[in-house]
């Protein structure tokens, strides 16, 4: 690796986070002109429309096993283990992440979703598997 390859996966993931922000703006909006909510609904998350509820859970899960991803990633990249193999898990979960938000906020079927989100969850098990091997192994590794 030359460089900060392993932060653009970071921020490919936090954009999907403002574009989810955005939707579920537009999404309220839309609601709430329709007539099928109020906007002091939104104040407590309460009876929230389907509409805009499904794009909340999915942003609500962008906060959660990313985390983890967050984590494991500067933790790579500190270390020096950042190489092709925690770069290609990196863009995997990414990849994931998208693919499921997708489906998350249109049909939201778990057919489809459930093996979107194992996918991502593998490649964070990927990724922390590699950083254990990386620190158990490497010659680089100070400990």
């Amino acid at each position: 690796m030359t460089g900060y390859e392993m932060f653009w996966p970071i921020v490919a993931h936090a954009v999907l986070v403002i574009i989810l922000y955005g939707l579920l703006s537009i999404r309220r909006s839309a609601v709430v002109k329709a007539g099928k909510a109020a906007p002091h609904q939104f104040r407590e998350n309460r009876d929230e429309p389907a509409e805009s509820l499904v794009v909340r859970n999915s942003l609500a899960n962008q906060f959660e096993l990313p985390v983890l991803f967050y984590v494991i990633s500067m933790i790579l990249y500190t270390t020096q283990a950042d190489n092709l193999p925690a770069l290609a898990l990196a863009w995997l979960f990414v990849i994931s992440r998208y693919a499921h938000a997708y489906v998350h906020v249109t049909s939201n079927n778990l057919r489809y979703r459930g093996p979107l989100f194992a996918l991502g969850y593998l490649a964070v098990v990927g990724m922390l598997v590699w950083l254990a091997v990386w620190l158990t192994f490497s010659t680089a590794n100070p400990l």
